[in-house]
This record gives structure tokens, C-alpha cells and sequence, in this order.
């Protein structure tokens, strides 16, 4: 249990558990959620900390996200996409103008969710014409670990663009010697994974507590 206001693993104010394997941590914004979530998770079994049900059980949540799950990747395992048929992934820099019309016309709940708007990386798009239809990126976090991200235009979605803008952005992650990470809910981004050669790992549940003073709550 680590008290972080500035959590990557959660929203801002929220409360974030991530599980691996058969460990687990849990962060929390302050000393009163910390403690609040220190005893009504210090008997709940690993396996079922980013349940919700679970989880909402044992504490007082006003609202949750997930669970997520978290895959990585490693170069031997790394399962890169053939060649796209209109042409070379291309690489933007994360202000360039086709890459953000992207974004502007994207539904924002769908660019909230691929983190795009928060990448190191430069942006790997692909292109239908002229028009930036799907990209991908990483945004590198403490530990040599690069979170990737990729977002596809709702009217081009289904035709394999995320799988190959996201084969570029991981191509360059490992180059670099990173980590690729993966968090997804969407099954249909849990398969671009897979595809690439992911493997599912661990899982990520964020939580909103109802937490007013150190040890109290209020529904």
C-alpha cells in the first residue's frame, strides 16, 4: 500500500490496485484511503483484488474502472504485423497536425481511454488518402516500461489498422530497450495484443472511495 497522489495506475483522487502474478499493490491519494483500503484489503486473496464485485463488497466505492488487463511483451515473443496495404506506417511527431485532427474527431471517452493525448513516443499512424485514420504510440514510464497506446477511427475500425500502427510504436518501444505494456478492457483491443504477441499477466482495478477523515466513510 504506497499513498501517491500522482498514481499513473489510477485517475486523479482515486484510489489504483494492479496485480501481477501473486503480488499486488494498491495506491491510494491519501493517508485516510490508505487506511481505509489497508483494512478491507489485508484479507481479500490477490487473486480477487481487481474484482469489482469484490471489491465493492469490502469497501465504500462511489465508482469504478475496470478491471483492465496487463500484458507485456518481449522481443523473442514479438509478432510483427504484415506490411499494410496502402502503404509504410508512418512516424509524426505528437504535435503534427494530421495526428491531433485525429484526436479532435475521435469520440473523447474513446482518446481518454488510449491514453494518445499522453504519448513520449512519436506518433506511428496509418493513412486512408490524406486522413490519419489510426495510430499508436508509447508514453515510457519508470522502470524501462513503455505504455503503448493506439486509437482507430470508429469508421475504420475493423480492418487490422490498430494492429499495424501498434506493431510500428512496439517495434520502436524494444528498440529502444523499453518494455511493452498493454492495458485493455475492449476485447477487440485484447486481440490486437494477442496478435502481437502479448501475453496477459496481471490486472488493473481503479476505484473511487467515499472517504471523508481518516478512517471514516460516507455513502
Amino acid at each position: 500500500m504506497v499513498v501517491s497522489p500522482a498514481s499513473a495506475l489510477c485517475p486523479p483522487s482515486w484510489a489504483g490496485i494492479v496485480v501481477l502474478g501473486d503480488a499486488a499493490i494498491a495506491t491510494a491519494p491519501t493517508e485516510s484511503a490508505a487506511l481505509v483500503l489497508r483494512r478491507a484489503l489485508v484479507s481479500v486473496p490477490v487473486g480477487s483484488l481487481t474484482r469489482p464485485e469484490t471489491v465493492r463488497s469490502v469497501l465504500p466505492v462511489s465508482d469504478v474502472l475496470g478491471p483492465a488487463s496487463l500484458a507485456y511483451l518481449s522481443g523473442a515473443d514479438f509478432r510483427p504485423a504484415p506490411a499494410h496495404p496502402h502503404g509504410a506506417v508512418e512516424h509524426l511527431a505528437s504535435g503534427h497536425r494530421d495526428f491531433r485532427r485525429l484526436l479532435r474527431s475521435a469520440e473523447p471517452a474513446d482518446v481518454a481511454e488510449s491514453g494518445m493525448e499522453e504519448i513520449t513516443s512519436p506518433a506511428f499512424v496509418v493513412r486512408e488518402g490524406t486522413e490519419v485514420v489510426a495510430s499508436a504510440g508509447y508514453r515510457a514510464w519508470p522502470a524501462e516500461t513503455a505504455h503503448v497506446c493506439v486509437l482507430t477511427h470508429p469508421r475504420w475500425r475493423g480492418r487490422r489498422l490498430a494492429r499495424h500502427a501498434a506493431s510500428a510504436a512496439v517495434a520502436h518501444a524494444l528498440a529502444a530497450g523499453l518494455l511493452p505494456q498493454w492495458r485493455a478492457r475492449p476485447p477487440a483491443s485484447r486481440r490486437v495484443a494477442r496478435a502481437l504477441g502479448f501475453r496477459e499477466l496481471g490486472s488493473q482495478l481503479s476505484v473511487r472511495l467515499e472517504v471523508d477523515e481518516p478512517g471514516g466513510a460516507h455513502g
